[in-house]
């Protein structure tokens, strides 16, 4: 039961590390509700067709563990929260993709991209992954993209012993 928490929990950091309470105002309305304002470029300056670009690269670069392409997608200002760690900057995230390459190795793992959503410079996907010791039956990771590299990262995923 505690694996079915995962992508909530995952989503809820997402959106609690990407508040910026710098980057935001408070106003009040006549009817004394209170509006968000976003200080911050406005939506149409976000190129979904670059979070797209962006996106699909990565999945490619991650499905055939290439490392080199993958680390391009990043930044040393990039955070990435999985259910066990959270990586900071280039090298601790280097680190969680050279653990993810050895737990799929790239000619014994089968990927199944099954749901793929991109709004604005927020990616989400949903995947399957089939390797020699374990099954990923279900598998999230959402991505805010910002001038063409991957700014924040949560993956949450489950997996079983493979069925021989």
């Amino acid at each position: 039961m505690k694996h079915k928490i995962y992508p909530a929990v995952a989503l809820l950091f997402l959106a609690w590390g990407c508040s910026d309470n710098a980057s935001t105002a408070v106003q009040d309305t006549p009817d004394a509700q209170k509006t968000a304002i976003s200080q911050d470029a406005p939506a149409a300056a976000i190129s979904e067709d670059r979070t797209q670009e962006v996106l699909d690269h990565h999945w490619e670069a991650f499905s055939q563990n290439d490392m080199e392409a993958v680390m391009a997608d990043y930044t040393e200002e990039s955070v990435l929260i999985t259910p066990d760690r959270t990586y900071k900057g280039m090298e601790e995230i280097r680190t969680n993709f050279e653990n993810a390459f050895k737990a799929f190795p790239k000619d014994q793992t089968t990927f199944q991209l099954d749901k793929s959503v991109v709004e604005g410079d927020v990616a989400y996907i949903l995947w399957q992954a089939k390797t020699p010791a374990f099954n990923l039956s279900y598998a999230t990771d959402t991505f805010i993209i910002r001038d063409g590299k991957i700014i924040s990262q949560t993956y949450a995923g489950v997996s079983d012993a493979a069925q021989e």
